[in-house]
């Protein structure tokens, strides 16, 4: 029996069987639906893509894996110097894993163990933002906020090495000023928290947290799983503010298959970088550096560059800020718009009871939860389709 996720398998109800997908779209045996959220924000180009199942075919043709303990091999060291080449400032360090929240795990294990390499044993919180997700491993449930995720937390009591606090300049520099000598990282959503709500805030936060990290000798650590990828309108956030530590995940792949990136700037290198054994970062997950994942990996950064995916996202936005201006619900508390990603947050969330076969009955599947109806689609959409997803959000309410 398959346990699905984030459901009661008691009460849950059918879930939908795809027999095939190509382009935005998924298909049943019966039907064909847009799906509006890139299976949780992954598929950045579109099911079943021909330069994707290529290079796929070419490596599997080679080799599908071998681990990266006492080897390695072309695609993993090509996808090493691509990420150098292509992310911001010196985040030139790829740790490599399977996932996204253990990519997390891997960069708060990096920075717990970079103050104790220092012998600083009394830098042990970390300092986190309210309404976080970063996953659902038991760290990164300890760094979230999300009581709807991560309940079961409540067992251990409130936490002794998580501090939260909103995204409000004041509650940062107060942060700070009470527990930076305690402090080895902030972690962030940079601009956008997703399983959070869509929640979206300000450049200017990010950019006082990194004159606060560097004046009290913080670790950054910036969480572009979901945000990574141009999802906020950038390339990455970290174009804009340089992290000391980035986690990629999702899209690196074009979500053809899971693999993650914990990438450390020159500085946290160094700081594990000696003749001690016990200064190195004894971690290894079984297919961290996949052969597969890193010649995806590889072609969807490829496509991404040459195929001006920034011109697209900007589209997307353009075409959903002007299809959604000025229309309003009195059931609406706020509708949030960034680059590729739209959140209508309702004020009760049963006003969106029903909201997926709705959906479903007029081309699009959707996957609405709490009190947020979203869509975070594919980049190759076409406006006609980007249209039709938007319009059903709207005909919810008018109907």
């Amino acid at each position: 029996m398959i346990r699905y996720p984030y459901e009661q398998m008691k009460t849950m109800a059918p879930p939908i069987s795809i027999t095939g997908a190509k382009g935005v779209y998924l298909y049943t045996e019966k039907e064909k639906m847009i799906d509006s959220v890139s299976s949780w924000w992954s598929v950045i180009h579109g099911y079943n893509h021909p330069e994707l199942n290529q290079a796929m075919i070419d490596q599997v043709s080679r080799f599908s894996h071998v681990m990266l303990g006492g080897l390695t091999h072309e695609p993993v060291q090509k996808l090493a110097r691509k990420l150098e080449e292509f992310l911001p400032g010196d985040l030139n360090y790829s740790f490599f894993s399977d996932s996204g929240s253990v990519a997390v795990e891997v960069a708060l294990k990096m920075a717990l163990q970079y103050y104790m390499n220092r012998g600083e044993t009394e830098r042990t919180l970390t300092l986190a933002l309210e309404h976080a997700y970063h996953g659902d491993t038991f760290k990164t449930m300890e760094t979230g906020d999300d009581e709807d995720y991560h309940f079961v937390l409540k067992a251990y009591g409130p936490s002794r090495h998580v501090i939260h606090i909103p995204t409000e300049i004041p509650a940062l520099d107060q942060a700070f000023k009470q527990y930076h000598s305690r402090l080895n990282c902030l972690i962030v959503e940079p601009l956008l928290q997703g399983a959070g709500g869509m929640r979206m805030y300000s450049l200017s936060f990010l950019k006082r947290a990194r004159q606060l990290c560097d004046q009290y000798g913080v670790l950054l650590i910036f969480d572009e799983v979901a945000t990574g990828f141009g999802r906020t309108g950038n390339r990455f956030v970290s174009d804009l503010v340089l992290p000391d530590i980035l986690v990629l995940g999702k899209a690196l792949t074009g979500g053809y298959i899971g693999h993650a990136a914990t990438v450390a700037n020159e500085k946290v290198f160094r700081g594990f970088f000696d003749d001690r054994p016990e200064h190195a970062l004894m971690h290894g997950p079984t297919f961290m550096g996949n052969a597969l994942a890193c010649s995806a990996a590889l072609k969807s950064i490829e496509l991404f560059e040459t195929q001006d995916y920034m011109a697209k996202i900007c589209r997307i936005e353009a075409v959903t800020r002007r299809e959604l201006n000025g229309f309003s619900d009195e059931r609406i508390q706020e509708i949030r718009i960034m680059g590729g990603c739209v959140c209508i947050e309702v004020k009760n969330a049963s006003v969106l009871k029903g909201y997926q076969q709705f959906a479903r009955e007029r081309g699009v599947f959707s996957r609405p939860f709490l009190n947020y109806l979203y869509a975070m689609v594919p980049y190759i959409i076409t406006e006609e389709e980007l249209i039709q997803v938007i319009q059903t959000m709207k005909e919810w309410f008018r109907k």
